[in-house]
């Protein structure tokens, strides 16, 4: 019952040549765009309203070639979907696009044909005064990782500085490898906290960050029919209740709803119908899911 934007990972510059990811998790190019081109005519849904969409995203400049990325950029302006990979994360990257390409992260980018409205970036932390208006231009989309940013150390994205530039803000949880909750409205709260840090609290408040996490994250999947509670747009709606303990004497619900540590929706309705009551989503196994995951975390530690 879900909505939600799928994307077709790759990695195909392994550690023997020079890259990040094990050899064992690097596919072939064919591979990849045969299964890119698979996945989009078997699963894409198109207009306002699809439930699943598919993007295309080679994992990091880390971790494919830029073959991969031009062949990936030309894939998805044929077929119109969308494009997403992580950049300008760490340093590290930076020095790694340097000494490969003999370019910085934006340039690089530009180079393979994904500087454009149709690719969202995850992170986008290390950026020049010149890369931020660059990114504006184009209408780069950049999705704020803070609790991933904070896990690893990697910086503080500068959101409005590129969203000033007009680039689109949204937020996002990285991963499992580096942000073990994945909780959407708890990464809304580590937002607001972070870029207080960096900008204030006069600038950074709890309705802009909000306005990240829903209208922001929209634009950053490239629909316009998501993101706002407005006639002519999809009833997909999350409820919080703020009847408990520490939500008591607030004055200010949107307010409290951050503040306060809000961290599980109530209910959720996707397209119309609620797919979340009580907490809980509707006709899912829970406790055979979670038994199926140990068994298959078990097994991946064990090798």
């Amino acid at each position: 019952g879900m909505r939600a934007m799928l994307t077709r990972g790759s990695m195909s510059l392994g550690e023997a040549d020079g890259g990040l990811p094990p050899q064992q998790t690097v596919q072939e190019a064919e591979v990849i765009l045969a299964d890119s081109e698979r996945l989009i005519g078997r699963y894409h849904e198109r207009g306002a309203g699809a439930q699943i969409q598919i993007a295309l995203a080679p994992c990091s400049p880390f971790s494919v070639t830029p073959d991969i990325m031009r062949a990936s950029a030309a894939m998805a302006e044929h077929l119109d979907v969308r494009l997403h990979t992580h950049l300008a994360e760490t340093l590290d990257e930076e020095d790694f696009c340097l000494e490969r390409f003999g370019l910085r992260t934006v340039d690089y980018l530009d180079s393979v044909g994904w500087l454009s409205d149709r690719t969202w970036l995850a992170h986008g932390i290390h950026f020049n005064a010149d890369e931020i208006t660059r990114l504006g231009q184009a209408g780069t989309g950049i999705c704020h990782c803070p609790s991933s940013n904070m896990r690893l150390a990697s910086g503080i994205c500068p959101t409005l500085e590129l969203e000033a530039a007009g680039a689109p803000i949204g937020l996002g949880v990285d991963g499992s490898a580096s942000n073990d909750a994945s909780n959407m409205i708890l990464e809304a709260r580590q937002a607001l906290y972070l870029q207080r840090l960096r900008y204030g609290a006069e600038k950074i408040t709890p309705e802009r960050v909000l306005g990240w996490a829903t209208r922001g994250s929209a634009r950053l999947l490239g629909r316009d029919d998501l993101g706002q509670l407005a006639v002519g747009m999809q009833a997909d709606l999350a409820l919080f209740k703020l009847d408990e303990l520490r939500f008591s004497g607030s004055h200010d619900p949107l307010s409290a709803l951050l503040l306060c540590g809000a961290d599980r929706a109530d209910r959720v309705m996707v397209g119309g119908r609620w797919q979340v009551v009580d907490g809980q989503i509707e006709g899912l196994d829970v406790a055979g899911l979670i038994a199926d995951h140990r068994q298959a975390a078990a097994l991946l530690i064990a090798g």
